[in-house]
């Protein structure tokens, strides 16, 4: 392979990332100035392609921006900062129509295209406000805005690309060392070489952080990225203890991460022992399969640790089968290939990760603490989901603040100055390693010291132990990465293990157990809500 060589190419703006928050703020700022799209992999290959749920959004005569608010906020134990609650939830019925103006399919009531919309329930709602295309919503959604993206002449989208760092004053040719940000080093994953892309804006649509656990229901690429790059950069992050782990991922050997969507519970999905048949969430909730995801979680939980299980079943079977097949395709088709047919038989599943609450503080523009630096959807914390994500609120999210922040951008284009000269990459790391294997025992070793020390329950001690291993990692990553050529898989090590130490100071630090962050030593909530903040 040849040295690293750095290209160096200007932009107006440069997102990174193309899922909903980053192709929605491309679409939004594309109408008055030039943007790249930077991916890592495939443009689908991001979150957004696999949400299976749907939308959340007042819609319906009978629901009221009140009752929705209301749920957000039960759902996140009060750490929600309420006016980002009703800044998004009120601009919901507006994503929807756009989404609509784009050309989502989402279902209608009956089978005339021009019906009202089929507005389903899901855990933690109040009402029936989640619109949807079957259970593939998110792959819908891509596909919409993908095709506008590609169809638009000032959006230029280039996959295969790794961000390794976001460029500041510490790159410039004249050296300021200043925390503004002008756009990122990413490795061309073709070539091997490392480009700089530089900008007057810099949007951080990376996605979340979910393949720091052993189990996931995130894509492979969910690597906090972006979390770890505006950390290093010098962002403040916020409520990184705060991971949702979903409480139906498919149980087998086999297929590691797919989602039995939360909907299969809101249309009367129901959660039985595997042996005596009890339905077990009535005895942890009122709501019973229908209470906020960190409830059942833990109580699925629990029921696997009490009896030595390896999982539960969700049990559908008893509504019809048409009704089952027409709800959920998806999932039918799917786990018929496995030899589970869901219309006569339960699903075995078991809880995993799903969803990053915590992540970089921004402000309701999606602004960061950082010049020249926006970000948007699951690698920020916004103040929306607090403890607790309420369910199909996170698409939402990637909408509502990647216009936010597109039109922040464009109030203030006069004020963004030009991208002085900036330095090439360090072309000193050309030695190629021939010691991958260390990337793959450290990527495997933090997932499952991540699933044991720092999961659905948590203890101090077992929160040290992770923190200890974590600083014994670093210190052996960072001699990896100074010494040899960066690679995607190394990057990702790097920001995997950076993400990891983030939440396991942000857990030792909160001391209460709040929504998604249970403590067996402490296991009281204290009566006022405050954020878990860390300051680089």
């Amino acid at each position: 392979m040849e040295s690293d060589i750095t290209t160096i190419s200007q932009h107006d703006v440069i997102v990174i990332g193309s899922g909903a928050a980053g192709l929605t703020a491309a679409l939004a700022l594309a109408e008055r100035v030039r943007v790249l799209v930077i991916a890592k992999g495939s443009l689908t290959g991001g979150s957004t392609a696999w949400a299976q749920g749907g939308i959340a959004a007042v819609l319906d005569s009978g629901d009221t921006f009140a009752d929705h608010i209301r749920d957000t906020m039960i759902a996140g134990a009060g750490l929600n900062r309420r006016e980002t609650v009703e800044f998004v939830i009120e601009r919901a019925p507006h994503a929807i129509d756009r989404l609509i103006e784009l050309g989502v399919p989402f279902n209608t009531e009956g089978h005339e295209p021009a019906g009202s919309l089929h507005l389903t329930r899901e855990g933690g709602h109040s009402h029936r406000r989640i619109v949807h295309v079957n259970d593939a919503t998110g792959w819908a959604v891509q596909v919409a805005l993908l095709k506008a993206a590609e169809a638009h002449p000032n959006i230029t989208l280039l996959p295969g690309r790794a961000c390794v760092d976001l460029i500041t004053g510490r790159h410039e040719m004249r050296y300021s060392g200043s925390g503004r940000v002008w756009g990122v080093y990413a490795l061309n994953e073709e070539t091997g070489r490392v480009e700089a892309h530089v900008a007057r804006a810099t949007v951080l649509a990376t996605g979340g952080a979910g393949r720091c656990y052993l189990f996931s229901t995130a894509p492979r690429g969910a690597t906090g990225d972006g979390i770890a790059m505006a950390w290093r950069a010098g962002a403040r992050v916020s409520n990184m203890e705060m991971m949702q782990f979903h409480p139906t991922c498919l149980y087998n050997l086999e297929v590691k991460n797919f989602l039995i969507t939360e909907a299969v519970r809101g249309e009367g999905g129901r959660l039985l022992h595997p042996v005596t048949g009890h339905r077990f969430m009535p005895d942890y909730d009122e709501r019973a399969e229908l209470a906020p995801r960190d409830v059942v979680a833990r109580a699925i939980d629990q029921q696997i640790k009490r009896y030595g299980l390896d999982y539960v079943h969700l049990d559908i079977s008893h509504q019809p089968p048409e009704f089952v097949k027409e709800h959920f395709p998806t999932i039918h088709e799917k786990l018929l290939g496995l030899g589970i047919d869901m219309t006569k038989e339960p699903i075995p599943v078991v809880p995993a990760q799903h969803y990053t609450c915590g992540g970089i503080l921004i402000d309701l523009n999606g602004k960061t603490d950082l010049p020249g630096l926006y970000a948007a959807g699951e690698c920020t914390e916004s103040g929306l989901h607090g403890a607790n994500r309420l369910a199909s609120n996170s698409l939402l999210e990637c909408f509502v603040f990647g216009e936010a922040a597109a039109a922040d951008i464009l109030d203030h284009w006069d004020a963004f100055d030009e991208p002085p000269p900036i330095m090439p990459w360090d072309e000193s790391r050309v030695a190629d390693s021939d010691e991958e294997v260390v990337i793959k025992q450290n990527w495997t070793e933090i997932r499952r010291f991540m699933w044991n020390y720092v999961g659905i329950v948590r203890t101090t001690k077992r929160l040290e132990r992770a923190q200890h291993r974590i600083k014994l990692l670093n210190e052996e990553v960072e001699e990896y990465y100074r010494h040899f050529r960066v690679s995607t898989d190394l990057i990702e090590l790097r920001n995997l293990l950076q993400t990891a130490d983030l939440i396991v100071r942000s857990a030792l630090k909160r001391h209460e157990s709040r929504g998604l962050h249970y403590t067996l030593d402490y296991p009281g909530t204290l009566p006022v809500a405050l954020d878990t903040v860390l300051v680089p």
